[in-house]
């Protein structure tokens, strides 16, 4: 009987683990897509093509699909916690950590690294490159900060249905998804190394803006219960099956819009009623 007792124990101990051990590979996920993006900048180094010349981008895009590999890892760790009680100030801490690493240092470095692969790359100064990608690093830095201290101080009064800014797993899908799409717009890589570090510098406006970006996770867990939430779900896994990754581009990118549309329709609402 006190085997079996401790066993047991031993199993709870052991079932709290696991939402560590999926933010742990959260983490890996975005270390393994720096080492990618470092590979991939080498090899243009090396005396390979630059990109617009005809180079392969394989590298670039393994690093952007491993970041997307590491949202999952996210998702599952949050779900893994509440579904085994597992939810710890220590756990908080170390998602944020792991996110840091994800969601903030390795899209910035993938910024950096296309923009100075792309044959062009002259066209923007470094210092402008660098910027950007700094804003867009801090940006995250500062929505993890927040997000933890309302979290620890178990802040009600916000709706856990929205974030306020946005979430930076969604920033960093927004740049993954510009390299998943750029070798099927070769036209546009002359005007890439603006447009790429701008992108970043917004997305890292967006993430420290209070503006209010819905919670994905929470629509999910919530689409049962709603029949237009479980429409716009099919539509959405649709658009990514028929069309791929232009159609994972265009639900990306809907979303990064979403909010501020959102934003200014609730201020407009609001101007209405204090009008009426």
């Amino acid at each position: 009987m006190r085997a079996k007792i401790k066993f047991s124990e031993l199993g709870r101990r052991m079932l709290k683990w696991i939402p560590n051990a999926l933010t742990l590979c959260n983490s890996l996920c975005g270390f393994a897509a720096i080492l990618y993006s470092f590979r991939a900048f080498e090899t243009r180094l090396g005396g390979g093509e630059c990109l617009g010349a005809g180079a392969d981008m394989k590298w670039f895009f393994v690093a952007a699909f491993l970041i997307f590999c590491a949202m999952i890892f996210d998702a599952m760790d949050g779900l893994a916690a509440r579904l085994l009680n597992a939810a710890s100030l220590h756990g908080i801490q170390m998602d944020s950590l792991s996110d840091m690493v994800t969601f903030g240092v390795a899209p910035a470095v993938l910024v950096v690294m296309v923009t100075e692969s792309l044959c062009n790359w002259h066209a923007a100064h470094p210092v402008f490159v660098y910027a950007c990608s700094a804003i867009y690093l801090g940006g995250a830095a500062l929505r993890l900060a927040t997000y933890n201290v309302a979290a620890m101080n178990n802040d009600g009064k916000k709706n856990p249905n929205w974030f306020s800014g946005m979430p930076s797993p969604g920033a960093a899908a927004a740049l993954c998804v510009v390299i998943f799409v750029m070798p099927g717009f070769r036209d546009f890589f002359k005007a890439y190394p603006l447009i790429l570090p701008v992108y970043a510098g917004l997305l890292g406006i967006l993430m420290v803006s209070g503006i209010p970006y819905l919670h994905a996770g929470r629509f999910l867990m919530s689409v049962k219960r709603n029949p237009r939430r479980l429409i716009l779900l099919v539509l959405v896994i649709l658009a990514a099956a028929v069309f791929r990754y232009n159609g994972v581009a265009a639900v990306v990118t809907l979303y990064v819009l979403s909010g501020p549309v959102t934003g200014i329709y609730n201020l407009l609402s609001r101007k209405g009623t204090s009008g009426a």
